[in-house]
């Protein structure tokens, strides 16, 4: 079956460059939801302690339970709490979920400062906070995200000064604890002076930020290699695939490889996509397999998720993300 490869030096390598980003490894909350971008929670929750990295953020109280035991702090971004955790916080990203919150649970307020997605409105704070008293909880956190981090359009800097206010605000009430950036806000500080970074892509090394000198250093962690099913010699004339969309134009080996749209290939690269080691692909991508022009008996068929998203049109989180969790996940 379909190997993917997680590369224990290029991990290291980009925290490193993360924490000389930050001047600090104690802030680095690492990102491990959606079996972390699709490398595998457990996978990298390992490798992240090896490192020192001692938070994690994740989506749900299922992933929180399965890493419970690598982190000191984990936050929830999508779940509610059935009981109290000294460990576990959660977000209130509405309030009116906050009844729904067990008494004594540790929560961090999520405050919408231009996203529009999740979180309470600036205007909705103090009743946000009111309310979170009364059900008893205990507010640890409040923290924003960027929409647009990775774009020099001016929406970065506006929701960058909205939560600034908003921070000397709440400073005045006693509340001390604040985190906004993501992967790109943090590459864009100058100095930072937050409690904590939330980073994902950054960390697996796809982060696509060309006016960020140090983004640049990162490597992508996740390569996947496929094993040879069949081979066979295809002559000039003849169809591979379903449709017969490749024809050879020469007599050339082509093999079929057990890795196709069921365990996250994109069926869009059927027409053009080419491996790492210039090997064509051969005809459409199906369900459990592919053909590439190759006699390998084993095929690398990506190491930089960035580039099978160009020629997906997609972005590399749902590349990594689209690969299944059937896939055996290997560190090196």
């Amino acid at each position: 079956m379909a190997e993917i490869r997680l590369s224990r030096a290029n991990f290291f390598a980009n925290l490193d460059i993360i924490k000389e980003q930050m001047q600090s490894v104690e802030k680095i909350a690492l990102v491990l939801k959606d079996n972390a971008y699709g490398h595998g929670l457990c996978e990298m929750a390992q490798l992240a302690q090896e490192y020192g990295i001692k938070r994690a953020v994740v989506r749900s109280n299922a992933e929180a339970k399965k890493i419970e035991e690598f982190f000191e702090y984990l936050l929830v971004l999508a779940d509610t709490p059935k009981s109290p955790s000294k460990k576990i916080r959660y977000t209130i990203n509405n309030i009116q979920k906050i009844k729904k919150f067990a008494r004594g649970s540790i929560v961090e307020l999520k405050v919408d400062t231009g996203m529009s997605r999740n979180g309470v409105r600036v205007a909705d704070v103090e009743e946000a906070l009111l309310a979170i008293e009364k059900q008893g909880l205990v507010l640890e956190s409040v923290f924003t995200h960027h929409a647009s981090a990775d774009e020099l359009d001016g929406k970065y800097e506006k929701q960058k000064e909205k939560f600034s206010k908003l921070k000397e605000s709440l400073k005045a009430r006693g509340i001390n604890s604040f985190h906004s950036c993501n992967s790109a806000a943090l590459f864009r500080q100058k100095e930072f002076d937050e409690d904590m970074v939330r980073v994902g892509i950054a960390a697996y090394g796809c982060l696509e930020l060309p006016f960020a000198s140090n983004a640049q250093k990162l490597k992508p962690v996740l390569s996947l290699y496929a094993k040879q099913n069949s081979s066979r010699v295809i002559e000039s004339g003849e169809g591979v695939g379903y449709g017969g969309t490749f024809v050879a134009e020469e007599s050339v080996v082509v093999s079929n490889y057990d890795f196709g749209y069921a365990d996250g290939f994109f069926r869009s690269c059927s027409c053009n996509y080419i491996t790492p080691q210039n090997v064509q692909i051969a005809g459409r991508i199906s369900m459990d397999n592919s053909s590439f022009v190759s006699d390998k008996e084993e095929l690398l068929i990506f190491d930089d998720a960035r580039e099978v998203a160009k020629c997906a049109g997609t972005i590399s989180y749902e590349v990594l993300t689209s690969l299944k969790p059937h896939l055996k996940r290997r560190i090196f």
